[in-house]
């Protein structure tokens, strides 16, 4: 994990590898490390989130999101998640009206985000 600067922002990224995301208690520890790091965004890559996070019917992508918001945080999915939104419309239009949005976005990488937050400022 690292943390980096980003306008007024400070981005905690997961690693790659590690522990998959599959339960509220999962997403419980992610905030909890953000806020040691006093990080305002957590950046998580694809392969971190268990496949169910992707079928808006299982409710983790729903829990996910509501936990990191409720704590007033911002969330960045990074990683290809076309064939996600091939299969699921549903789906697809959540990513198109969440990434409108100022707390949870998906980026095919992390530049994307960097250049998201570019001028961004609070928590």
């Amino acid at each position: 994990m690292r943390t980096e600067q980003h306008g007024d922002l400070l981005v905690q990224y997961l690693d790659a590898e590690g522990p998959i995301i599959s339960t509220g208690n999962d997403t419980s520890d992610l905030i909890g490390n953000a806020w040691v790091d006093n990080a305002s965004v957590i950046a998580v890559p694809v392969s971190r989130l268990d496949p169910s996070f992707f079928d808006l019917s299982s409710g983790l992508l729903g829990e996910v999101t509501q936990k990191v918001v409720n704590y007033q945080l911002k969330l960045a999915i990074i990683g290809d998640i076309s064939a996600a939104t091939a299969a699921s419309q549903p789906f697809a239009d959540y990513i198109w009206e969440t990434n409108r949005g100022d707390h949870v976005w998906f980026f095919d990488d992390e530049a994307g985000l960097a250049e998201k937050l570019t001028g961004r400022t609070g928590r």
